[in-house]
C-alpha cells in the first residue's frame, strides 16, 4: 500500500501533507525529527490518511492536496475538524 497523509503539529498550528509506503513508521520519523521539513515542530499527530495500491496515484495526490486547489479541497473534507483552525502547511522546501 502507498499513503498520503496529513499531519497536525500539537505545539503549533501547522499541517503537514506527505506520502509513504510505510505509514507508521513514517509517523514515527517524523516525531523523531528525522524529516528535515516538519524537524522541530512537533510533535506530530496523523489526522488524515488515504491509502492506494499504485505509488503514482498516491504521489498525484499529495502533489494535489499540497496545491492551492487541493488545501480548499481538504478544507472542505475536514471542515468540522478544521473549524476554528488557522490551517498553515508546512511543505518539504521550507525548514
Amino acid at each position: 500500500m502507498f499513503y498520503t497523509y496529513v499531519l497536525e503539529s500539537t505545539s503549533r498550528k501547522m499541517f503537514y501533507i506527505g506520502f509513504s509506503e510505510d505509514l507508521r513508521k513514517r509517523v514515527r520519523s517524523h516525531n523523531a525529527n528525522e524529516n528535515q521539513a516538519t524537524k522541530n515542530r512537533g510533535p506530530w499527530k496523523l489526522i488524515f490518511y488515504e491509502a492506494y495500491l499504485n505509488k503514482y496515484d498516491a504521489l498525484r495526490r499529495e502533489k494535489y492536496l499540497k496545491s492551492t486547489k487541493g488545501r480548499t479541497t481538504l478544507k472542505t473534507m475536514l471542515q468540522e475538524y478544521f473549524k476554528g483552525r488557522e490551517i498553515n502547511i508546512v511543505s518539504e522546501d521550507e525548514s
